[in-house]
């Protein structure tokens, strides 16, 4: 676990895949538990540890993750969130390069009851709720293409559903219609295995100066075995075509 930031009430971590955020099975450290370790020896702290948790990322999913660790800083931070006011972008490599190379996708996303899954949906079903992002192509390489992707909103698998279901699933991602594995990993041991999705950072207003504040997280080493040098593609700020 990499602390990214530490701002007064605000701590941010740069989150490894195959940990979960919150919530983990006894026995299972999530990322909180983690975090509040990390303040409880910094600070020396006796006794609990409080710490707010604004949202969330997904297990196989490294990136920003950002916590309050007091209660009026977290229910601020939670408010930019629920109200779309938090700029988020992520990167991500696709099994192949969408089309068109950049654009905007909206869909209606239909949480599976007691599963851990979503699908696409219609506007007509009252449980369906609206996924929109932005995304371009950095780069193409082998078949594969790394975008940059910004949320407008914050659904349950969102960037992995909007790509998969349009035959552009990410690297890893076979829940959604991979049919590549993260390189050292296998497809058929989804728990531990990443998928190739970053968050790469977070623009919040500071809950107490309320200025802007943005917090970036490296990509992961790992991510070089992917055939794309991810940190120069993002340099750039363009597409490009080839290996790098």
């Amino acid at each position: 676990m990499e602390i990214i930031c530490e701002d007064g009430p605000v701590i941010a971590v740069n989150k490894p895949h195959g940990i979960i955020t919150q919530g983990a099975p006894r026995g299972v450290e999530s990322l909180v538990d983690l975090v509040k370790e990390y303040l409880k020896r910094k600070y020396d702290k006796p006794g609990a540890v409080y710490l707010g948790v604004p949202h969330r990322i997904d297990r196989p999913v490294s990136g920003v993750v950002i916590f309050s660790r007091n209660s009026k800083c977290a229910a601020r931070l939670s408010e930019q969130f629920a109200k779309r006011q938090v700029k988020k972008l992520y990167v991500a490599i696709l099994e192949r390069p969408p089309e068109p190379r950049e654009g905007d996708l909206e869909d209606w996303i239909y949480r599976i009851p007691d599963h851990s899954r979503v699908e696409i949906s219609s506007p007509k079903n009252p449980e369906a709720k609206v996924a929109r992002l932005s995304y371009r192509t950095l780069a193409t390489a082998k078949g594969k293409a790394l975008v940059e992707i910004e949320l407008h909103t914050g659904r349950m698998h969102q960037i992995r559903i909007q790509f998969g279901s349009r035959g552009c699933p990410i690297v890893g991602d076979d829940q959604y219609g991979a049919r590549t594995p993260f390189p050292g990993y296998s497809l058929n041991d989804p728990r531990n295995a990443p998928i190739a999705l970053h968050a790469r950072s977070l623009t919040i207003l500071h809950p107490i100066r309320y200025d802007e504040l943005t917090i970036s997280a490296p990509i992961p080493k790992d991510w070089e075995k992917l055939g794309f040098s991810v940190q120069q593609s993002l340099g750039k700020g363009r597409p490009t075509t080839g290996m790098n």
